[in-house]
């Protein structure tokens, strides 16, 4: 490869419920980490408010102007002590509960068609990534049908694009152990923002090296 291969790393903003969202930190560490497996790779980030029009406004615009090659995507699972790689986007959008503008959907389907769409069998990969680092982390086959589900089934459309991203994945995180939400007695063990940090980088390097092989058989060609 004659230029750096690109990565977009995302995650997002406070919403109703969760005031604070550790993807916000994560994608900043993220972001800052300096190693040698880097030395080649551009990496851009970006933080979605937590509304369904900024995700059809943004998620466009932040593609056009990075080209990313890669796309790892962050986001909050309030109920979910473990980490989760989503494996597939649901086509299913609640009408129950609004977004962070207070909007809500007047339809339970995303488009029409297929109930679902997979990420691919990278997410595999990224799994093993992550559960070598020692956090508790898991397959999932149900993203929800709030935003983050949304933006998964946004950014794998972008990947079927011409130009769009050879691969994405987004990955569910849990509250963080300390410092926002105190433990109750009984209930298991939360990660903490170093923790996720570790399996962030492991996932984020394991993306690095499937879109170059991505890349280089020819599922997307870098400008």
């Amino acid at each position: 490869m004659s230029q750096k291969l690109r990565i977009l790393i995302t995650g997002f903003g406070p919403f109703p419920g969760a005031p604070f969202n550790p993807t916000q930190p994560l994608v900043a560490r993220l972001l800052r980490l300096r190693r040698p497996a880097f030395a080649d790779i551009e990496l851009s980030g970006h933080i979605f408010p937590v509304t369904y029009k900024a995700v059809d406004r943004e998620l466009p615009q932040i593609v056009a102007e990075h080209r990313p090659h890669g796309l790892l995507m962050f986001g909050l699972a309030n109920r979910t002590p473990y980490v989760r790689i989503e494996t597939r986007a649901r086509n299913a959008i609640t009408m129950l509960w609004p977004d962070a503008n207070h909007d809500r959907v007047r339809k339970r389907s995303i488009k029409g068609g297929a109930e679902a769409m997979m990420f691919g069998p990278h997410t595999t990969k990224l799994l093993q990534a992550a559960v070598a680092t020692g956090v508790d982390a898991r397959s999932s086959r149900d993203a929800g049908s709030y935003l983050c589900n949304y933006l998964s089934w946004r950014a794998i459309e972008t990947t079927c694009e011409k130009k769009g991203p050879a691969l994405a994945a987004f990955v569910h995180v849990p509250p963080l152990a300390s410092g926002v939400v105190r433990q109750r007695r009984g209930t298991p063990n939360r990660v903490t923002l170093e923790e996720l940090v570790d399996a962030g980088e492991a996932m984020l390097l394991e993306l690095i090296k499937l879109t170059k092989q991505a890349v280089r058989s020819g599922k997307q060609l870098i400008p």
